[in-house]
């Protein structure tokens, strides 16, 4: 095929901090209070909007609570394990890079017992899920944003279950159908579907979440950022906009453009409508090809926000691992400097292969122009190998 001759107009497709907003511009954030308190009436009014408006956003039931954290998800999904988790067994889910850290933080970190660890052999799969045990406490990630791989529903989390249902979200608010109501902790950053900066994390936690942070206390020593109780006395201001430590008003400014333009373009629905038609852009380029494939074995698991796909070319499967991985960034590279496309590539620990972000902040038809842009590379490279 010949070169391709147009190119994305946005071409940002990095898995995080993930692209802004269609038409954002530096002086969105001229609002922004700075050089103030973040506990002034002016800062704290800020937080408390960006609290008040995700809420309202993703629909999440009244009686749920929402917070701003520190240290983006990571942060407030390590919080609310090391706060909540130890009252009951355990059963944690893990079927790429994130799930399987938070394996190791229950295991070797709090090392806990009475652990039932849900993984796969290989990326791509998800563990039977019709094997968890929710009369413990239940840890997993809606999407797997290095595998491309996703639960596909909520329909496997009982309603009367015992334990609580504790989703590392990331990468799934904003862009999915969820059903908060089975979720007791949800926690996500404002870096993914919202395209916003990194280092802040949101959490989420049902009436069922608070009374176990006002019930059971940890036995071992607690972090500062990671305290949502005290003495059994659950912090409520951490939900009202009384962060634990300094947050950027900047970034919180930047959070607050996001939000407005996902309640302007049509909410929550538009948001998820948006994603899946990013997919669907993909599914159906890879439909049409023999030399390439979904990184997800099940279609109903093929996530809409980082879309993972791998080459199976006979000349690209015949070479090592090594060797793979090298065409791969060498490709990625061709790209970047084409300005065609940047961050597509997969995951360090991830087989070789393409990462497209896909949230509601990236345009569909910049990954149509996208995609021609990885097919001649692909092939332009490909030969240097052979």
């Amino acid at each position: 095929m010949n070169k391709p001759e147009i190119k994305p107009q946005h071409p940002f497709f990095s898995s995080g901090p993930c692209s802004k907003r269609p038409g954002w511009e530096l002086n969105a954030l001229s609002d922004a209070v700075l050089g103030r308190s973040h506990r002034a009436k002016g800062g704290k009014s800020k937080l408390n909007e960006v609290i008040v408006k995700s809420k309202q956003l993703l629909e999440l039931p009244d009686d749920y609570l929402v917070g701003i954290v520190p240290a983006s998800d990571t942060g407030a999904i390590e919080m609310a394990m090391w706060s909540l988790l130890g009252a009951k067994g355990i059963d944690v889910c893990g079927w790429e890079s994130f799930g399987l850290t938070w394996v190791k933080d229950i295991t070797k970190q709090l090392k806990l017992e009475n652990v039932n660890i849900h993984d796969i052999e290989n990326y791509g799969e998800l563990p039977d899920l019709s094997k968890v045990n929710f009369n413990n406490d239940v840890v997993f990630t809606w999407n797997g944003t290095t595998s491309g791989v996703c639960v596909p529903n909520a329909d496997w989390i009982p309603d009367d279950r015992e334990g609580l249902s504790i989703c590392d979200a990331t990468s799934a608010v904003f862009a999915m159908d969820m059903d908060f109501s089975k979720l007791d902790v949800i926690t996500w950053s404002w870096q993914k579907v919202l395209g916003g900066e990194a280092a802040h994390g949101m959490i989420a936690l049902s009436p069922r979440a608070v009374e176990r942070l006002e019930t059971y206390e940890p036995s071992w020593p607690m972090p500062k950022i990671f305290q949502l109780a005290k003495n059994k006395k659950f912090d409520k201001g951490i939900f009202e906009g009384a962060t634990i430590n300094t947050p950027s008003l900047l970034a919180a400014e930047d959070a607050l453009d996001a939000l407005n333009w996902c309640i302007k373009i049509g909410g929550q629905k538009e948001l998820i409508s948006r994603s899946k038609r990013n997919l669907k852009v993909v599914q159906n380029w890879i439909e049409e090809r023999d030399w390439v494939e979904f990184l997800a074995k099940d279609p109903s698991t093929y996530s809409s926000t980082s879309i993972c796909f791998k080459f199976t070319h006979p000349d690209f499967v015949n070479l090592d691992e090594e060797n793979q991985k090298k065409l791969v960034k060498d490709v990625c590279s061709s790209i970047e400097k084409e300005d065609a496309g940047y961050d597509i590539n997969s995951y360090k620990d991830a087989p070789a292969g393409i990462r497209i972000w896909g949230g509601a902040t990236v345009e569909s038809s910049d990954i149509e122009k996208l995609l021609p842009w990885i097919e001649w590379t692909f092939f332009e490279t490909l030969e240097r190998y052979k």
